[in-house]
């Protein structure tokens, strides 16, 4: 699937930009439900995809995008953030943020767009990231919450939950909540500044949690095994040994993505 109709994805493809660049970067939002994650991945439909597709079409040749973190299939953002080089050097970027929704909304949204030095890195300059994953724990599902939140049927100890959240802070080994990286001997080590549950009420619980980085997977492993305490299958007490352990068979099953959201990424 394509964002364009064939005939203008066969049509030539712009001439690479020369002479001065600008960086410009992007402050976007997007509902997850419809991609396969944030990463171009041919054929399939993803977030930079048709970000990419849609600023070529615009500027005139072809754009890489940089990104402060890859979301899985499914997954949303409120805060993701790209930036690219553009050889228009008087890029009109309020008309570029305006094109790109009338393209693009509202299942990807561009809150805000702007020019900045060259040394700006979406994800080597941020030194931090927050996500936010909502789980509805009440008997009945909510249809106008389905695929936004994860559905938990049986009441949860959150009180248990949020004990169970202060062995994550700190600088730890999170290999026992990650997805083995593909490359051998990558440090799983990463410092979290905060990890809490909020009621919202009428059933509603927020998972909020801030930290320099994180490993594939490692929220909503975290959320799988935080409900696992909810549901009294694991103790409070049992979360700061099996992070410990750096054992991935001791954790629970990760989360659905249907909860989680890129929330913000923190720049100096």
């Amino acid at each position: 699937m394509s964002l364009f109709d064939p005939e203008e994805l066969a049509a030539p493809a712009p001439a690479a930009p020369s002479g001065p660049l600008v960086r410009v970067r992007l402050l976007v939002a997007y509902d997850g439900r419809g991609f396969h994650g944030f990463a171009p991945n041919r054929p399939v439909r993803t977030v930079a995809g048709v970000l990419t597709e849609a600023l070529e079409k615009w500027l005139g040749h072809p754009v890489v995008l940089t990104c402060a973190g890859r979301t899985d299939r499914g997954v949303h953002a409120w805060g993701q953030v790209v930036h690219f080089d553009t050889s228009v050097v008087d890029v009109d970027c309020e008309a570029l943020r305006r094109s790109l929704i009338k393209m693009l909304g509202p299942a990807v949204v561009v809150r805000s767009a702007e020019v900045v030095d060259s040394s700006f890195d979406a994800r080597r300059t941020a030194v931090g990231r927050r996500y936010r994953y909502t789980v509805l724990n009440r008997p009945v599902p909510d249809p106008f919450l389905a695929g936004l939140a994860w559905h938990v049927e049986e009441p949860l100890d959150v009180r248990a939950m949020q004990l169970a959240c202060d062995p994550l802070i700190g600088e730890h080994d999170f290999s026992a909540f990650c997805r083995r990286p593909p490359v051998e001997g990558a440090s799983m080590t990463r410092r979290v500044r905060r990890a809490e549950w909020v009621e919202l009420g009428d059933g509603l619980l927020r998972f909020d949690i801030e930290a320099s980085a994180f490993c594939h997977q490692m929220v909503r492993s975290l959320v799988g095994t935080l409900v696992a305490v909810g549901r009294g299958k694991k103790r409070a007490g049992d979360m700061a040994w099996i992070l410990r352990s750096g054992d991935r068979q001791l954790a629970a099953q990760p989360a659905p993505p249907d909860g989680l959201v890129l929330w913000e990424v923190l720049y100096p």
